[in-house]
């Protein structure tokens, strides 16, 4: 069953199927939640803003409309309203991702020099994401860890598609320019023992 199947059953009085419909986006609402809570130090609200996110889903699926928005961009866009919601209460208002739990590919031969450079320049992007604005880290997030397109992007931050790339474009452009010192450190380094 499709979700816009699901919906129209659900709408129709067949609640018990929000379950399924919950199971299919619980882990993804889950890591995104916690992705927006990790640098304020409140990560341990994901469960309970996560179940948050599906209760208000819940409550207002009648108001639903899929000609508006995918139901995946409709919650994701409740679940980040209700991120920056919680983060307003905490006066915690800068939403960061300081560490993302990506490990870096590592073979089975790095030797732990190597190990420790992958693991620096891992917290060097976690550094330069985390001092991005709230918008452009959001936009960040979406498109290259959840893999959400620009229209998505666009429905959840509540921008046109062309504001969603000039702000991901922006974002890239800081990241990069944050990273630019340490890579020319790293280079003049290499070119030392080279």
């Amino acid at each position: 069953m499709t979700d816009s199947q699901l919906i129209r059953e659900i709408k129709d009085g067949n609640v018990e199927l929000y379950s399924e419909l919950m199971g299919r986006y619980h882990k993804r609402i889950m890591t995104y939640i916690y992705h927006m809570l990790k640098s304020s130090g409140l990560q341990n609200l994901t469960e309970d803003l996560c179940s948050e996110t599906f209760f208000k889903a819940f409550r207002s699926i009648h108001t639903f409309r899929e000609l508006d928005a995918s139901f995946s961009t409709w919650l994701y866009t409740i679940a980040r309203n209700t991120v920056l919601s919680e983060l307003r209460k905490q006066k915690a208002l800068t939403v960061s991702i300081e560490e993302i739990n990506i490990e870096p590919m590592v073979s089975k031969e790095t030797t732990p020099e190597e190990q420790l450079i992958i693991n620096e320049r891992s917290q060097m992007v976690r550094e330069a994401i985390d001092q991005l604005p709230d918008k452009q880290r959001s936009a960040l997030v979406l498109r290259e860890y959840e893999q959400l397109d620009y229209q998505e992007i666009a429905n959840i931050l509540g921008q046109s598609i062309s504001s969603v790339k000039s702000l991901l474009f922006r974002a890239r452009s800081s990241v990069k320019m944050h990273l630019e010192s340490y890579i020319n450190q790293e280079q003049y380094s290499n070119d030392l023992r080279g």
